[in-house]
C-alpha cells in the first residue's frame, strides 16, 4: 500500500478509542481519508445514521470536518462499501477473539488493540479462558498474528496481516529487560522483578470499585499479583520461565502513565559505560524509544507523547541495576503503539503522525 490507505476504527468510545481517533484524524498520510467509525448504535441513533464524533469525545471538535464524523452501525457490508483496507479493533477481547478471523477472511489487514492474540503459548493464554481454544480457526488466526513491539519485530510487521499491539505494562517492562536477556547479561538465579504502576486509564472506561475516585484517590494499591493477564507476554518476549521473574502491577491516583521499576542482578560486574551501550545498540533506530543515559525517566516527561522513557541505576559491585521504564499507557502503551504498527506496516517512517 503506497497511496491512500482507508481505515476503521471499531470501539472509539474508549480511552484508548479517543486517542487513536485522534492520532489518525491528524496523521499526515491520511488527511482527506479519516477513518470509518464503527459501533454499537442505540435505535434512538440509527434515524441520523450514528452518533455524532464530537459528541463522543468533544475534545475532537474543530474546524478540520470532524463535526461531521459519526460511529455508525457497525457490519462488515459497511467496512466493504467505504474501502476500508486496515481495521483498528479496540475492543474487547472476546470480541476481537470473534471477528479477527472475520476480517482477515475479508481481506483486511488487522491492528488488534486487545489481548486476543498476543499470545502464542497456551498455557499463557488459558487466563483469557477463550471459548474457541484448541479450534483450528483460532490456531490458523494466531499463527498470522505478529506481536506488535516495532522495536523487537519491524521486519515482521511490515508484511503482516494481524499485528496483535502489546499490553502496555508489558511495553514498559519488555523494553525494559529485553536488551539485558539479549545480551545474555542477566544472572536469572536472582530472578527478576518488576515493580510496575498505572493511572486508572488503564483500567478502562468502564468504572469499577477500585477505580472509582472514593478509592483511587490518595491511595496505592497493588492487584493482580501473580495473575495479571500481561505476565505471560514479558514471559514470551523476554524469553524467560515463570520462576525467573516477579511482576507486581499497582494502581496509581492520576489519570493516565505507566512507571516500571525493574531489579535485576547481572552475571558479572558490568561498568555503566558497558550497560549504556546494550541499550543504545539494541534501540539504534527505534526512534519511540528514549534512553536516558544520565538521568532517571519520570512519569511527567512520557505522557502524552508516544515514548518510552528508558535509564538505569546501577551499583557500586557493578552488579545489580535499577531500571526505570516509563510510557504514556494510553498511547506506547496502546494507541500510539497501533498507529506505529500502522506506519511500519505501511512502509511510512514509524514516528510520523506521533513525534
Amino acid at each position: 500500500m503506497t497511496g491512500r490507505v482507508q481505515t476503521a476504527v471499531v470501539g472509539v468510545t474508549g480511552y484508548a478509542g479517543a486517542e487513536l481517533a485522534r492520532l489518525l484524524l491528524r496523521h499526515p498520510r491520511l488527511h482527506g481519508a479519516p477513518p470509518v467509525f464503527a459501533g454499537r448504535v442505540e435505535e434512538k441513533d440509527l434515524a441520523r445514521g450514528g452518533v455524532p464524533l464530537i459528541e463522543i469525545h468533544p475534545q475532537l471538535a474543530g474546524d478540520n470536518g470532524n463535526g461531521n464524523l459519526k460511529q455508525e452501525p457497525f457490519s462488515w457490508e459497511l467496512l466493504a462499501e467505504r474501502g476500508v483496507e486496515v481495521l483498528f479493533l479496540a475492543t474487547p477481547h472476546e470480541q476481537s477473539r470473534a471477528w479477527v478471523p472475520q476480517a482477515l477472511a475479508r481481506g483486511l489487514r488487522v491492528i488488534d488493540l486487545s489481548g486476543a492474540w498476543r499470545l502464542t503459548d497456551a498455557a499463557n493464554r488459558a487466563i483469557y479462558a477463550f471459548e474457541d481454544e484448541g479450534s483450528n480457526q483460532a490456531a490458523a488466526t494466531q499463527a498470522q498474528a505478529v506481536y506488535g513491539m516495532p522495536e523487537l519485530y519491524r521486519e515482521k510487521i511490515a508484511g503482516a496481516r494481524l499485528i496483535a499491539n502489546p499490553g502496555c505494562y508489558a511495553t514498559s517492562v519488555i523494553l525494559a529487560v529485553k536488551p539485558l536477556a539479549a545480551a545474555g547479561l542477566l544472572d536469572l538465579d536472582h530472578g527478576v522483578i518488576a515493580d510496575a504502576k498505572s493511572g486508572v486509564s488503564g483500567a478502562g472506561k468502564a468504572p469499577t470499585p477500585k477505580t472509582h475516585f472514593m478509592y483511587a484517590a490518595d491511595n496505592l494499591s497493588a492487584y493482580g499479583v501473580f495473575t495479571h493477564r500481561h505476565t505471560g507476554e514479558l514471559l514470551e518476549q523476554i524469553g524467560i520461565d515463570a520462576g525467573d521473574m516477579v511482576f507486581t502491577p499497582h494502581l496509581l491516583p492520576i489519570p493516565r502513565g505507566i512507571f516500571s521499576t525493574i531489579y535485576v542482578r547481572f552475571k558479572q560486574p558490568l561498568t555503566r559505560s558497558a550497560v549504556s551501550r546494550v541499550y543504545e545498540e539494541f534501540f539504534a533506530g527505534s526512534p519511540m524509544v528514549r534512553f536516558h543515559d544520565k538521568t532517571l525517566p519520570q512519569i511527567q516527561y512520557a505522557v502524552h507523547t508516544n515514548y518510552a522513557d528508558i535509564g538505569f541505576q546501577l551499583d557500586a559491585s557493578g552488579r545489580r541495576a535499577v531500571i526505570v521504564s516509563c510510557l504514556d499507557n494510553l498511547l506506547k502503551g496502546a494507541a500510539g503503539q497501533a498507529v506505529q504498527n500502522l506506519n511500519v506496516m505501511l512502509g511510512w517512517p514509524e514516528s510520523e503522525g506521533l513525534a
